[in-house]
């Protein structure tokens, strides 16, 4: 049997304590931290699994002098909030009843049962806390190591219980897989339609996080051509994936962090309106919706990248760029100017409060743009050519 590796993360003195309150043969870590740690890729959240019902857990953890949230109580989930960072504590679990949206479960005592109702084998791993001993009810060690992401047990049966798992399983395909599992291909392509009864901000948190990964182009091009894309995304065609494949090219060769709404506006035909009903489909947040709706509205952005930047700011100017596949390095190092002209000056200059200043104002910020952001001598001279012309 193989053990966790003992990364900084294993040794943390909160997580012992932690361990001691609820007793080490009835934790165990689970999930993301374990696989990860194999992998030796940065673990982000840590997740515990315990035997434990979650009121115990709870006072336990409280008598221990550890805070708790219960953040997913009904479905025996306690969050322990630790100095190194919250983990969260659940009850080992089994399905009562599925409807593909949402799960009626019960709290179990075997781990192999909680094992059982998890999606794919590289998420059924369970490290001991003391010994690090892994143990692996369904050949995840395995896949981890051929890099293939796996339902466990029949695949169709597991997307029946949560839909969402189709577009969870092309995300981990983008981020671990390299050797494809046909019977999950398979299933998901027949049972894709089924994700039209899923809320539509689970599928935006899906679709996002799968773009923001640093390679899913192959991942995506496969969803498209197996007719998932479609059932959620209906709007992409060729031409928008050959635009997320320009893209990638050039976020790679301007060595540009990836990033997802970006991408997102790749794949999308350059229409604000046709945006603009995506993210109201999807219930993108406000600023979200804003920024893909511009980024949709983009021309050949052939203005100067620093005039660009002073109208757009940084992040729509750097989307905006990059789209273009034009370098984004000079204005990331650049820092904005303040146009020095307040209104105030030019009614010192006799001309009445009102548009009148307003006109004068924008007409000057024009000119001083156009120079390239001189300094105020020559505000104060354009100033005055405007004012007398």
């Amino acid at each position: 049997m193989a053990d966790l590796p003992a990364a900084d993360w294993t040794k943390r003195e909160d997580l012992a304590a932690l361990v001691a309150a609820l007793g080490v043969d009835n934790v165990r870590w689970v999930g993301g931290a374990v696989r990860d740690t194999r992998l030796g890729l940065p673990v982000k959240d840590i997740d515990a699994a315990t035997t434990l019902l979650p009121d115990v857990v709870i006072e336990r953890l409280n008598s221990a002098g550890i805070r708790t949230v219960p953040t997913g109580i009904d479905h025996g989930t306690v969050t322990a909030l630790l100095d190194g960072g919250p983990v969260e504590v659940t009850t080992l679990r089994k399905d009562v009843s599925t409807d593909g949206r949402r799960a009626t479960v019960a709290f179990a005592s075997d781990w192999r049962e909680d094992a059982a109702r998890r999606d794919f084998t590289i998420n059924a791993l369970y490290a001991h806390p003391k010994t690090l001993e892994i143990t692996d009810y369904f050949g995840g060690l395995a896949d981890l190591e051929a890099r293939r992401v796996r339902f466990i047990g029949d695949a169709r049966e597991r997307i029946r219980e949560d839909h969402l798992r189709i577009l969870r399983y092309y995300r981990f395909q983008a981020r671990f897989g390299s050797l494809l599992d046909g019977e999950g291909e398979e299933a998901c392509a027949d049972l894709a339609s089924t994700l039209k009864g899923l809320s539509r901000e689970r599928v935006a948190s899906e679709l996002l996080l799968l773009l923001g990964l640093p390679e899913p182009l192959e991942t995506v091009e496969r969803m498209y051509e197996r007719g998932v894309l479609a059932v959620v995304l209906p709007e992409v065609t060729g031409d928008g994936l050959a635009a997320l494949a320009s893209l990638i090219e050039t976020e790679i060769g301007y060595g540009a962090e990836p990033s997802a709404l970006r991408r997102f506006a790749a794949l999308l035909p350059t229409e604000s309106k046709l945006a603009e009903t995506v993210a109201a489909r999807l219930r993108l947040s406000n600023a979200q919706r804003k920024h893909l709706v511009r980024l949709a509205g983009r021309g050949a952005e052939t203005d100067d990248p620093y005039a660009l930047t002073y109208r757009e700011g940084l992040e729509v100017a750097r989307d905006l760029l990059l789209l273009a596949g034009q370098p984004v390095a000079a204005i990331e190092a650049w820092e904005i100017p303040v146009f020095p002209l307040k209104g105030g000056q030019i009614v010192a200059r006799g001309v009445a409060a009102g548009p009148e200043v307003a006109r004068v104002l924008q007409a000057v910020e024009a000119r001083w743009i156009a120079e390239g952001f001189p300094d105020e001598s020559r505000v104060n001279d354009l100033l005055a050519d405007e004012l007398a012309s």
